[in-house]
Parts: structure tokens; sequence; C-alpha cells
């Protein structure tokens, strides 16, 4: 109905797009979008329904077929959030399919692929990711989870914390730190000494499970581990524009969503005998929220193509994350004013909309992380050069004093 809300979608055009598309809606439609009240209630969205999103092939789209994946590009996982987003929907598919399972497929031995891959795509197995500690957000280099070598096995010790998937996950790649550095471990729930916390009491996206993870003296065996020894921090930082550029559809999707709700709403919704819409405040506040919609999924376009062609830099993914999450909150907060006193109550969907867009300018990397990251990039020249100055005076300096 709304037509103009986002421009043409050259990245989604495709008839294999259009009919993966329909199918996830008609999907969610059904499996999903009754079920909230009872998901939110139980602070987690069933195994059962990450099973019938596998069987229907809406999980892990692009991992290789060898893989039992469907070896779509990574515009079909992007298709995924946004859309589900887009219906409100968030269960914390992101990191199963464009976090977790990309690690393994990149870092992870035939084995780890052979025995994970084909499962996470069915939704028999759920993965989640262990980053963020009480006393390490952000600054992942001050972990502070160990695990010790013992031979032929890790003693992993610690906890995490905001872990999305946490309680319903069957495995965790975890990051610890070893003997030499940084490293990832995929851990089995099943292990000895490693429980999980109750789902927390969110303010939003509640039936997207978040909660923390305790270690106390697990063993993990050497085959566990992801990669090499000491490249965890490496690898995270590799990985995490995908991560940023997944979050920054994940809010526009959401933004389109909410427009279109609320464009609904207003024509519906009179005052002073006459429609919302018919008032220019309406109008103007409206195609401000159209405006911007369109000038991010521009861009996010991009981006998305970018990542397609493995090209996607850390200032790219951060400029697109900063700035999508930012118009998602403004966004939402205009839509909810238009609802008057109807957008505070929980059972509309901008309510929920509204407290959800909150967390998508802290997960992933604050907004403040972004902008650190941004002007690193644009003042990368400059810090070059004045490394090299200062090692040039310490060298001169050493020298003058011999």
């Amino acid at each position: 109905m709304y037509h103009n809300i986002a421009i043409h979608r050259a990245l989604y055009a495709s008839d294999e797009h259009q009919m993966v598309r329909q199918a996830l809606i008609d999907f969610l439609k059904k499996e999903a979008i009754p079920h909230q009240e009872k998901w939110e209630k139980e602070k987690c969205a069933p195994k059962a329904f990450w099973r019938k999103m596998g069987e229907q092939g809406f999980l892990c789209m692009d991992i290789p077929q060898e893989y039992g994946g469907g070896g779509f590009d990574f515009s079909f996982n992007a298709m995924v959030l946004e859309e589900s987003r887009r219906l409100g929907i968030d269960f914390g598919q992101a990191v199963h399919s464009d976090i977790v399972a990309p690690y393994i497929l990149r870092y992870g031995t035939e084995a780890q692929k052979q025995h994970y891959l084909p499962k996470m795509v069915t939704g028999e197995l759920i993965g989640c990711i262990g980053m963020t500690e009480p006393s390490a957000g952000s600054d992942l280099k001050s972990l502070k989870t160990t695990a010790l070598d013992m031979g032929d096995y890790y003693l992993v010790n610690g906890s995490k914390t905001f872990i999305t998937n946490g309680y319903v996950a069957d495995f965790v790649c975890c990051a610890v730190r070893t003997d030499v550095g940084i490293s990832l471990l995929l851990m089995d729930k099943e292990l000895e000494g490693f429980t999980t916390g109750q789902p927390f009491d969110k303010i939003g996206i509640k039936y997207q499970d978040t909660c923390e993870l305790f270690f106390e003296d697990v063993k993990v065996p050497k085959d566990n581990l992801l990669g090499e020894e000491g490249m965890g921090f490496k690898y995270m930082m590799a990985d995490l524009p995908r991560e940023r550029i997944g979050i920054a559809v994940e809010s526009l999707g959401s933004a389109i969503g909410v427009l279109e709700k609320t464009l609904q709403y207003v024509t519906e919704r009179k005052a002073f005998g006459r429609s919302i819409a018919d008032f220019q405040n309406t109008q103007f506040k409206l195609a401000d929220c159209a405006a911007e919609v369109q000038v991010y999924q521009a861009f996010l376009d991009r981006c998305i193509e970018l990542q397609m062609q493995h090209q996607l830099s850390t200032e790219q993914a951060s400029i697109a994350k900063l700035k999508a999450t930012e118009m998602h909150g403004k966004l939402v907060d205009e839509c909810l004013q238009l609802f008057g006193g109807y957008g505070f109550i929980w059972e509309y969907d901008v309510a929920k909309a509204f407290a959800g867009a909150r967390v998508s300018r802290i997960y992933g990397g604050t907004s403040e992380i972004m902008k650190l990251i941004i002007s690193r990039g644009l003042f990368k020249e400059f810090y070059r050069a004045k490394q090299k100055e200062l090692a040039f005076q310490s060298n001169t300096n050493t020298q003058l004093n011999k």
C-alpha cells in the first residue's frame, strides 16, 4: 500500500529472492507472530521454532551445500534479517547464522564443520558467541576467562554475560585467554562445569534470550579449539564487519516496519473530526522518516554488496551500524509520538519496537566505539606519520647519547 517507503531493491530483485522473501513472510505470520506473547513470558523462542526455521531453509542460508546449507550469497541472509525485523520478529537468528556459523566455516577443521554446520542449518544445534564479560565489553583484550593447557584438554574458568541465545543454545563459540593470547573454543553445554543463568528480564526484544554463562573447571578437548591458538582476537576483529552490517540491516528492517504500521494508523485514527494523516505536521514528520529510510537503505545495500565480495571494511561497517541504528531510534521515537497514548501500551507494536531499538546502539559495539573506529580510519595516515616521527626522534636521541 505504501510503496514509497523503500526504493526499488535491485539487491533483492531476483525471482529467487522474491520467492524466499514471500515464503519467509508467510512462515513468520503463521509460526511466529501468533506466539509472541507466550514467548515474551518465557523469555525465549522455543527450540521447536528454531527447527521449523531450519526445516524451511531460513537458517545459515549462505552455508555451502556440502555442509547442508543452501549455498546462497550473503544477500539472502541480509534479506531474512531485514524481513524478520520488519515484521517485528527477532529471536537471535543473526548470532546463530551470521556470527557463529561463519566462524566455524572460516576457521574450523573439517571435523568441526561436519559436526556443527549441518545441524546448525536444520536448527538441531543452536549456537551463541561468548565474548562479553562482566568487566570486559567492547574492550575484548581485557577478558578474564582463562583456558589452561592441561595436555590433551583445556581447563576453562570464568564467566560471560549478555549472551544472546545463551539460554537456548547448545554450544558457545567462546573467547578465552590461553598462554599465547586470546583463543576461541567450541564448548558444548553438556560439558561438566558449564552452567547457564536464567534469561535476563530486558526492556525489549524479550524473547531474544540473553543470559550469563558460567565455567567452573570445564574440561574442553583440544579438538574443540577453533583455528589457531592465540589468534582469537584477530579472528573476532576480522569478522566484526559482518556482525555490524547485520545489526544495521536489522535496524533498517525494523524502521521500515514501524513506518508502515504508523502510516496505517494515522490514516485510520481521527482527531478533531479528521484523520491524523490530514495534518501537515503528520505528513512532514513521516516524509522525513521515509527520506531517512531511503537514504540509509541505499548505503546499506552497497555495504551488503561489498560484504558479498568480502571487501567490506571495518570503517564502512562501523559507519553503517552507527548511522542506521541512530536513524532507527529517532524514527521509532517520532512514530511513537504519532500514536499518542497508545504508543506507550505494550500490546502495540510501536511500543515494542521503541524498547527494542535502544539496544542496537549498544550491542555489537557501542555507538561511541563505532565513532572511535571511524575516526581512526580518518586519521590513519596522520597517526602513521606521527609514529614514524616518534621512532625517528627516539633513534636520533639514542645515537646522540652514545
